[in-house]
């Protein structure tokens, strides 16, 4: 941004016979003309900062100085959620099932952004677009700093397409942020899966630079098995599904079970009840919930495709979960590897 006022120092060689001078003047943002009775020089905010003219009797340096400018960084981060992926039908394309009628339009993260309800469109606004680019939640994205991977630089709640691309609350672009072009670290949140971390930092500027957590072959994450393959096509890692609680860890069994969370969902759903009789263990609970465990709209506790199976199943099969090389146990519990000081909570 351009300063409003802008002093040029103007001087003029002294010629031959007599000198030729403009005293200091204050340029307003609408540029203005200077004269001396000789010579006359019009200037307008805007013009290149410092430039000498001559004449060969003459000469004229003249210039002005404006604050920094500073570019927004971009970044592109790819992360699949395990839940949206389970029982997708096949591919690498995640099912979209809260986009049509349960997805908000105002980010559930504390930025509280918003998005336009046509951004939730099967193919985008125009309904023209890759249905592969269609939302499946919202994300928050964090970055963090070079040297201390617990300080969160900048944070940024963004939109989760189908083939795993994090974009902006128009649906399509890249994230901006309008911190300085340097390195950091990418984390990636979610409301109900684990949250994850790049392992090194990733130099960002005004160029979009790809983050891509979901290749198995080339995994970038920070910790312990901090993302999962179970239940996924082949040749992909994703974030572990389960958190039901919100507390940043994944526990069937134990004191920090998130089967409570999703039991008490079911039975104090107002809908839950037949004729006006109690509530009942298999009833499905429909709603944007982070007991939803596989963002099908659904929270299930007991009966087929329960979302307790989901919880159960990831620690049984998280490679973390042995005790000196003995079999898994059900109180196990799995925290999400995101440096955070006190233990991984949110």
């Amino acid at each position: 941004m351009l300063k409003k006022l802008v002093c040029f120092g103007l001087l003029i060689a002294a010629s031959q016979f007599s000198a030729q001078t403009i005293e200091r003047q204050v340029i307003g943002s609408a540029g203005t003309t200077l004269t001396n009775g000789t010579i006359s020089l019009d200037f307008t905010v805007g013009e290149l900062a410092v430039s000498t003219i001559t004449d060969g009797t003459t000469t004229l340096t003249q210039g002005f100085h404006q604050g920094t400018v500073a570019l927004a960084i971009r970044v592109d981060p790819v992360v699949f959620l395990q839940g949206a992926l389970l029982n997708n039908g096949g591919g690498n394309l995640m099912r979209d099932d809260l986009r049509a009628s349960l997805l908000p339009t105002t980010s559930p993260y504390s930025d509280g952004l918003t998005c336009a309800a046509s951004v939730f469109n099967n193919g985008g606004t125009s309904g023209a677009g890759a249905t592969s680019d269609n939302i499946v939640d919202w994300v928050l994205v964090e970055l963090r700093d070079a040297n201390d991977n617990e300080v969160i630089e900048a944070s940024q709640s963004a939109l989760l397409q189908r083939d795993g691309n994090v974009v902006g609350v128009d649906g399509i672009s890249p994230l901006e942020f309008n911190i300085p072009s340097k390195s950091y670290y990418v984390a990636v949140r979610h409301r109900n899966h684990l949250g994850i971390i790049t392992a090194n930092t990733i130099a960002l500027s005004s160029g979009s630079a790809v983050v891509d957590f979901t290749d198995v072959n080339n995994q970038i994450t920070f910790g312990t098995d901090a993302q999962t393959t179970f239940g996924l096509p082949s040749g992909v890692v994703a974030m572990w599904a389960g958190d039901a609680n919100q507390d940043g860890r994944i526990n069937y069994l134990g004191a920090l079970s998130d089967t409570p969370s999703i039991r008490s969902q079911v039975f104090n759903d107002p809908n839950n009840s037949v004729f006006g009789g109690p509530p009942i263990a298999t009833y499905q609970s429909s709603g944007y919930v982070a007991t939803d465990l596989n963002l099908d709209g659904l929270t299930i506790f007991s009966g087929s495709n329960t979302d307790v199976l989901i919880v159960r199943d990831n620690i049984f099969n998280n490679p973390s979960n042995s005790v000196f090389g003995g079999p898994p146990t059900g109180t196990f519990t799995f925290t999400q590897q995101l440096p955070e000081g006190a233990g991984g909570t949110n």
